[in-house]
């Protein structure tokens, strides 16, 4: 696999918006590279007879089923509204 050069590091912190002194640079470069090394090392691995999987664990969902109910009435829900208008709840505007 072709290293990180540091030519594509100068472009990555460009784009972050990242001023990386020459000292940085080499320094992410060394630190990437051994992340490049740890990553192939999975490629030596006998994945033959191992299935694919998207988790490690078996994924179930653990949430209730939805049930149709009676919702609270308006009038109980804006009871404690600090600040309501026309049966809805009024907040301050956030955009400018």
């Amino acid at each position: 696999m072709e290293r990180i050069t540091e030519e594509q590091i100068r472009h990555v912190a460009e784009l972050a918006r990242l001023e990386l002194k020459d000292e940085e640079i080499r320094h992410f470069g060394e630190q990437l590279d051994k992340i490049v090394d740890a990553a192939q090392q999975l490629n030596e691995l006998d994945t033959e007879n191992v299935a694919p999987t998207s988790h490690v664990l078996d994924v179930r969902n653990v949430l209730r089923d939805d049930k149709v109910k009676p919702s609270l009435p308006r009038e109980e829900a804006l009871k404690n509204a600090p600040d309501q208008q026309d049966g809805q709840i009024r907040v301050p505007s956030i955009l400018e």
